[in-house]
């Protein structure tokens, strides 16, 4: 039997050797790895600079092919007609309500023959539209509002006797009510403007997704478009079939034309940049904006930035041209209404310096019968308003009838 003290150096170099065998291979593992790594990376700066980045590859990345007669086609012979529900409020019914809801559901689940899908969809709620359009409206409310301050406030000052308190508390009247009318609709435009800052004001869409598969169809001795035409027929009936049942529920649907699937697919695949670049822009681009790859982060900041100084000082441009031309048609306005006090007004003041020659018993007279002519004609001017306000009920009466 071997002394044990021999066997130790044995050991030693047996364990020396497979110390080091275990570092050769783990080298030789991290250089497979590293250099398998290395060649993705090659292969894929070599995709970038030959642009292998097509729409076919990124199609079959998205899973549908086409959008087309209000149907989503899908390679495997799949089509899909989408129907777009109305949410109900289901905890504000009464337990009645409840129950016809829930047993209206029931019926729908029941009568279903085919496959279905339910579809949630939160999205980021737009507000330039809406605020574009009470812009809009508050302008001519605005111009209206001060043509009846400056009509009140002349009527208020102008010398007693030539406006009756009936036709000042009619003009005070029109005046607080388009006033109110004015102050209401800028707090809404400033509610709204508010709202469209915050990022987080979402709602949900709701979905019902229908299928049908091209197998279902007897395809012998029929074309393409023939095909299609049948599915379309098919799936058209479920959706309408869908829709009825849902009635039920008191949930009102309706079937999404091509753009809303487009839209639908946009949002979907786009979530962070919705809200940025709308589905819109992406239809007026032939689509190309829905098959690009992702830009530099710094890149696309940069282009926001610029997006949004355009923007800006082209509002500000606008507002500042609307405040001009309001401005000066309003001074127009008021010099129009001021016309023919103004004639008089400059009629009694050339009496006044040409009294010496004239003298100054006929110019007294003159200057009583010119403001004699001043109360004619703003008499004959009211009453002509009153004829022209009943000649436009009239109208507005025949027009009704």
């Amino acid at each position: 039997m071997s002394n044990p003290e021999e066997l130790i150096p044995v050991l030693t170099v047996i364990a020396i050797i497979l110390v080091v065998i275990i570092f050769v291979l783990a080298g030789f593992w991290i250089f497979i790895i590293y250099r398998e790594k290395k060649k993705a990376k090659e292969s894929e700066q070599n995709k970038k600079i030959n642009g292998v980045y097509d729409i076919k590859n990124i199609m079959e990345f998205m899973e549908f092919e086409k959008v087309e007669d209000n149907m989503i086609i899908q390679k495997n012979g799949k089509y899909l007609m989408v129907l777009e529900c109305q949410g109900i409020n289901f905890d504000l019914m009464s337990e009645m309500e409840m129950t016809a809801v829930e047993q209206g559901f029931i019926e729908f689940l029941n009568t279903l023959k085919f496959e279905i899908q339910i579809y949630v969809q939160t999205r980021t709620v737009n507000l330039e539209d809406s605020i574009r359009e009470y812009k809009l409206k508050f302008r001519d409310i605005e111009d209206k509002y001060n043509v009846l301050q400056n009509k009140y406030l002349q009527m208020k000052e102008a010398e007693p006797g030539i406006y009756s308190e009936k036709e000042i508390y009619k003009a005070y009247f029109e005046y607080v009510r388009q006033r109110n009318k004015y102050e209401y609709t800028k707090d809404i435009i400033a509610d709204t403007e508010k709202s469209s800052l915050n990022s987080n004001v979402l709602h949900k869409k709701y979905y019902i997704i229908i299928s049908y598969y091209e197998s279902e169809v007897t395809t012998q001795n029929y074309s393409k478009d023939e095909i299609q035409n049948m599915v379309f027929n098919e799936l058209y009936t479920r959706a309408r079939s869908v829709m009825r049942t849902l009635q039920r529920c008191e949930v009102n649907s309706k079937i999404l034309d091509s753009r809303a699937l487009v839209e639908l697919l946009y949002n979907a695949y786009n979530r962070e940049d919705s809200d940025i670049f709308s589905t819109k822009m992406a239809l007026n681009a032939g689509f190309d904006a829905l098959y690009s790859t992702a830009p530099d982060v710094l890149d696309k900041k940069m282009k926001l930035i610029n997006k949004q100084i355009e923007d800006e000082g082209l509002k500000v441009a606008n507002e500042a041209i609307s405040e001009a031309r309001s401005d000066k048609e309003m001074m127009i306005r008021i010099r129009e209404e001021n016309a023919k006090n103004l004639i008089f007004d400059f009629a009694e003041q050339l009496i006044s310096e040409n009294q010496d020659y004239i003298g100054q018993d006929i110019a007294e007279d003159a200057k009583v019968k010119v403001r004699r002519k001043q109360q004619q004609a703003t008499k004959e001017g009211g009453e002509g308003n009153e004829q022209e306000e009943k000649k436009t009920r009239r109208r507005r009466t025949t027009t009704k009838q």
